[in-house]
């Protein structure tokens, strides 16, 4: 069970406090999916990456299991068994793709079981795992790689930044396969960033964030016939991010 409790972040922007978070609390129980969506530029990315220690916060507590993680490091908290995707994944010249995945899965992965996780995020496996994770790689590829990578290792919790982005609707589906086995099997809590309709639809509940702040938390039921009124800021039922 993850817990985020008044959670504040004021960074410096020029010498200037700019408000991101303000004070910021839920939890996401074992075996749940979490979608956080609402307008660009309320603090979403910045939510996950607190929670994935890729930013401290300056007040507030993030709490696993338990165990006040808060000042632990990114790696802290892998081995504590958070996985995290980016947004804009990051890139890493001289790397296969077999070499990335059998990091991220901790072990010499063979070459069938990283096909198997390639393929399940609609990358044709044997045409990428002896490719280089550098610019030669479209940001399209590299967020379904990214997301391979999350996949190959058991988590307790996994954390996707908008999953979607630079998705064509093919890879799209696929993706939605792999979050629906991994809810089905209640093994993993899953915290979902994003605008989409088919995944907004997926939650067991929806956190609705804007300006720093949660203006809405509740099951899926409760919250998503909201998100069509204006009010909410949020450019979930848009036609372009429907699939």
């Amino acid at each position: 069970m993850l817990e985020v409790k008044n959670l504040v972040f004021h960074p410096l922007d020029n010498g200037v406090e700019k408000s991101i978070i303000e004070d910021i609390s839920f939890a996401v129980e074992d075996g749940e999916m979490l979608v956080i969506t609402g307008p660009n530029g309320g603090g979403k990315s910045t939510l996950a990456k607190l929670m994935m220690g890729i930013e401290k916060p300056d007040s507030g507590s993030i709490v696993m299991d338990g165990v006040d993680i808060t000042g632990y490091s990114i790696a802290q908290r892998a081995n504590m068994g958070i996985g995290f995707a980016f947004q804009q994944p990051p890139r890493f010249k001289g790397m296969t793709v077999k070499r990335l995945l059998s990091l991220a899965a901790g072990y010499e992965m063979q070459e069938n079981k990283c096909c198997d996780y390639l393929s399940g995020v609609g990358l044709c496996a044997r045409e990428y795992i002896d490719r280089e994770v550098d610019n030669t790689l479209s940001g399209g590829e590299m967020k379904r790689l990214e997301i391979a990578t999350v996949l190959a290792k058991p988590h307790k919790l996994c954390i996707f930044d908008e999953p979607e982005a630079g998705i064509d609707l093919w890879s799209f589906s696929m993706l939605v396969k792999q979050f629906e086995k991994l809810h089905e099997n209640k093994k993993e809590s899953l915290i979902l960033i994003s605008h989409q309709e088919r995944i907004i639809q997926m939650a067991d509940r929806i956190m609705v964030v804007k300006d720093g702040k949660v203006e809405a938390l509740d099951r899926r039921e409760s919250v998503f016939p909201t998100l069509v009124n204006e009010d909410t800021g949020c450019s979930c039922m848009n036609p372009a991010h429907r699939a």
